[in-house]
């Protein structure tokens, strides 16, 4: 079947428009004759913009619209942050492609009038803004006397709101950072042994309907396979652990050459939500295999005492939640 007109379904914020509107020119000079367009859909996560993720939950929190518009063919594909895609898709909706990655790491962005540029050299009880248990986590097991500070928004909503303030910075992921060209805001691009980042972080997911196979042809020349061995393995890590925004959870795959035989090699770290507890693994398996090298190492994880650490934060999860 010939198809004429594709209509991409994405967010309204700045970075996910420049995300969708990348795919539109990728698949616009690959295939001239067809009409690409873009539908803004607002999900649940723009929205909600005055509590913490944590507290409001995560399960498709900024893709559930998306991808029922998808279900209805109202839109053609779905466009996402691979690190805001659930785990587990919808029936009927598959990954049509996994795009090649942007820096995975992130970033600390100071306060404009803040003249130290580095996160470890902020003064004692420095307070830093993250929306992001991930980070706080870490951040305070760098750092127990920083003052954690929850953000949310977008990435102007949170550059606006960093300036209006007297915190000492931000956290921020690099990807979003460089794809608005705003790396001269960068202090810090911090190291992967310090900031562990989030599953898929700096990917880009697209979601088509399972069986459409006019659409997974014309998106198909977009996947990344290193990135998507990496994507695959850290996404089937979270899924083990059951994890997600309320699950201070962060992993990093990536694809090496050695000896001329491609490896893949995963980091991963889980920890309580104070940052006292740390449990950190390393595993390197086939590519072939890369969601069963994520599942092993959630495994080594929660044999290390992951599993006490998620245990007690989900009961003081399940604590808070008020009677319906």
């Amino acid at each position: 079947m010939t198809r004429t007109r594709l209509i991409i379904g994405s967010r309204g914020s700045a970075l996910a428009l420049w995300q969708a509107q990348w795919v539109q020119r990728e698949l616009q000079g690959r295939f001239p004759g067809i009409t690409i367009g873009i539908e803004i859909i607002k999900t649940t996560g723009d929205k909600m913009l005055d509590s913490p993720l944590s507290k409001i939950g995560d399960k498709g929190l900024f893709t559930r619209e998306i991808e029922s518009a998808l279900l209805l063919h109202h839109i053609d594909v779905a466009v996402h942050s691979l690190k805001d895609l659930p785990t587990t898709l919808p029936d009927g909706l598959v990954l049509g492609a996994i795009c090649e990655r942007e820096d995975v790491r992130d970033v600390f962005i100071p306060h404009p009038r803040n003249t130290i540029r580095t996160l470890l050299d902020q003064p004692r009880g420095a307070q830093i803004a993250t929306g992001s248990l991930r980070r706080k986590c870490q951040l305070l097991h760098l750092r127990p006397d920083i003052q954690p500070v929850d953000l949310r928004g977008n990435l102007h909503t949170r550059f606006k709101k960093l300036e209006q303030s007297d915190w000492a910075g931000m956290l921020l992921a690099r990807a979003g950072v460089v794809r608005l060209g705003w790396t001269d805001r960068i202090g810090e691009t911090l190291s992967l042994e310090s900031m562990l980042p989030a599953v898929g972080q700096g990917a880009l997911g697209i979601e088509i309907r399972h069986g459409d196979e006019t659409t997974a042809e014309l998106v198909r020349p977009l996947h990344h396979l290193p990135t998507a061995y990496a994507a695959l393995a850290e996404r089937a890590l979270l899924r083990k652990l059951e994890g997600g925004c309320q699950i201070p959870i962060g992993t990093y795959g990536r694809v090496v050459d050695e000896n001329g035989r491609q490896i893949l090699r995963l980091d991963a770290v889980v920890g309580s939500l104070d940052g006292t507890r740390i449990v950190r693994g390393h595993i390197a398996g086939s590519v072939d295999a890369a969601e069963l090298v994520g599942e092993e190492l959630a495994l080594t994880l929660l044999h290390s005492g992951a599993d006490r650490i998620l245990q007690e934060i989900r009961a003081a999860a399940l604590s808070h939640t008020p009677e319906a």
